[in-house]
């Protein structure tokens, strides 16, 4: 299960159900993917096939969305 917690412009900002405990984000979009830690602070954990550029426009999203993200992981997780 890969719940999406929202969308923006090509790129899909959603978690893996069955996946490690500490808070996280993945993202897709058509050029690749990436991976963002969201505690203790917003950091690339890792992404394959996105430019500087997009890491940088998706980077600014998940920090503009982090509270959207943290709550979604919340409500997700406490299942």
């Amino acid at each position: 299960m890969c719940p999406t917690v929202f969308k923006a412009g090509s790129y899909r900002f959603f978690f893996f159900s069955r996946e490690e405990p500490r808070k996280h984000v993945h993202i897709s979009c058509p050029a690749g993917e990436a991976k963002f830690w969201i505690e203790p602070i917003v950091a690339l954990a890792t992404y394959h096939g996105l430019s500087k550029r997009q890491l940088k426009e998706v980077q600014s999203l998940v920090e503009t969305h982090i509270n959207e993200i943290s709550s979604a992981w919340e409500r997700h997780f406490s299942h």
